[in-house]
């Protein structure tokens, strides 16, 4: 029998090391997952070393933000987040609009900010148009899944391969990426298509059958979302739909909308402390 759900627990690490010494830093976390119809978040906490004050809130994209600063000196940042997550599988809702529909004045004035290419993901006109000529009459679920083979058959996975700065048209140019670039070539495609489509970061269990109390090293990752009467996820990457074992941290126009760490500081030079994201699968 098919499972209904899974519940994972999750501790993602990461953070900063100085040069020297930081006088005073100022940071966003968006490293708690959302409680939505298709997954409950039954604790969720985050820790920083050293021990800060913290803020948090939904941002202006719905995303659970955790901001903290500090003002003693440090020579490392450390930030853990922890969570506990129930995933449930939830059935599609109504039929999908048409394309024509979604291109109704409605439909583009409420969505119109995931219509809009931006600096990560905009791509000439040229590659929208060698796309167009494979996906005429696509349904918009036909052409969610056209556009994902589309870009995995072209960009191929290379772990390290970019960087968090990185734009869409540079990974098609090398045709190398990770799934920040497959995301976002594959917003690209289908905002050219007049389909509204959002960046989704967030956890992804590698092992289908790992055993219930086994803990193993998990990934941040990152997927879309296309809009057609309802939000429908897809991961590009590897090339399927959204299941029990993705967990939902945030969303937005683009990963500069939902990095998991960012801030600015006063300080010696810095370098990543790296990341570690373990996940436990519970049930």
């Amino acid at each position: 029998m098919t499972p209904r759900s899974s519940r994972l627990s999750i501790r993602h690490v990461t953070g900063f090391i100085y040069d020297g010494f930081a006088e005073s830093s100022y940071n966003e976390a968006r490293m708690t997952p959302l409680s939505s119809s298709r997954q409950h978040v039954l604790d969720a906490s985050i820790r920083t070393s050293p021990i800060a004050s913290q803020l948090t809130y939904l941002d202006y994209f719905g995303s659970a933000v955790t901001a903290f600063d500090l003002h003693e000196r440090h020579r490392q940042l450390e930030v853990t987040a922890e969570a506990l997550v129930e995933v449930t599988a939830t059935e599609r809702g109504a039929a999908a609009l048409s394309l024509e529909e979604l291109r109704s004045p409605t439909v583009v004035d409420r969505y119109s900010e995931y219509l809009k290419a931006g600096p990560r993901t905009v791509l000439p006109r040229d590659l929208h148009d060698e796309l167009a000529g494979e996906t005429l009459n696509q349904e918009v679920d036909d052409l969610a899944a056209h556009v994902s083979s589309f870009v995995r058959d072209r960009v191929a996975y290379v772990s390290g391969s970019t960087h968090v700065t990185t734009t869409a048209f540079e990974s098609w140019t090398q045709k190398t990426g990770v799934c920040q670039d497959l995301s976002h070539l594959m917003i690209s495609f289908l905002r050219g298509h007049g389909v509204p489509a959002r960046y989704v970061s967030g956890y992804l269990h590698p092992v289908a059958d790992a055993a219930v109390g086994e803990t193993v090293l998990g990934q941040s990752h990152a997927w879309v979302e296309y809009f057609c009467g309802e939000w429908v996820g897809v991961d590009p990457t590897n090339g399927n739909d959204i299941g029990l074992h993705h967990v939902v941290v945030a969303k937005g126009r683009d990963y500069g909308d939902v990095p998991p760490l960012k801030g600015i500081y006063h300080g010696a030079p810095s370098r990543a402390l790296g990341v570690t994201v373990e996940i436990t699968k519970l049930a």
